[in-house]
């Protein structure tokens, strides 16, 4: 492991990076780095911003360590692709995972996974790479998340699920136990999920209630 990274990304994802990294790990941010049409300014954070092209030219893999800090847009592919660019450039892509996180599970991890602060990490749960978990997530025992998945705040996946790759999980979302969610499923905010997920299904919450003020009659609002 080198103690010197570039972070991959200019929006608030790679700010929030640069802010972790920086306050809580043993690594020096020294740069950032996107694709030569976003370079929209010279620095970020008061760091030089570096055409992603050149990075090996200038900060070579040896020498420093890279780690992609993008969002979940086009469903997590545009953080997946550059991923896979910086691991074809041959960069090491270390974790975060906050000192304030409750991380039980012993199963091995991959790589260049953001795990931010309050998350409960149960015993036995397995999480490949490049994922994003947001602030104050149960993760289940015996639960796995696979590749490029983004899952938001207080969500409750329960044990023994199976996140497919690509997969955005929205704020406030409960997942029953031993289901599956397929590649690319969209969970909007306040969902509960009790069944298995089809790939690229979009699953929102119920529409409210309310009761009509002259009946006992339930109404959709």
């Amino acid at each position: 492991m080198n103690s010197k990274l570039i972070i991959i990304g200019n929006t608030s994802n790679a700010k929030l990076a640069h802010y972790f990294f920086t306050q809580d790990s043993p690594y020096e941010v020294i740069a950032f780095s996107v694709n030569q049409q976003y370079v929209s300014e010279p620095h970020f954070c008061g760091l030089p911003v570096v055409p992603f092209e050149d990075l090996e030219t200038k900060f070579p893999c040896d020498q420093f360590d890279a780690f992609v800090a993008v969002g979940y847009k086009d469903m997590n592919d545009v953080r997946a692709e550059l991923y896979n660019a910086a691991k074809l450039k041959g960069y090491k892509l270390p974790n975060y995972i906050s000192s304030k996180c409750t991380f039980l599970s012993k199963e091995p991890m991959g790589d260049n996974n953001l795990i931010l602060e309050d998350n409960t990490i149960q015993p036995f749960v397995k999480i490949g790479s490049n994922n994003v978990l947001w602030s104050g997530n149960h993760i289940g025992h015996d639960a796995e998340i696979k590749d490029h998945c983004f899952i938001t705040s207080h969500v409750v996946v329960s044990g023994f699920t199976r996140i497919e790759n690509n997969s955005f999980i929205g704020v406030n979302v409960a997942l029953r136990d031993d289901i599956t969610i397929a590649k690319y499923t969209l969970i909007g905010a306040g969902a509960s999920i009790m069944n298995n997920t089809e790939e690229y299904g979009v699953y929102l919450a119920p529409k409210p209630f309310k009761m009509d003020k002259k009946s006992t009659d339930f109404k959709i609002s």
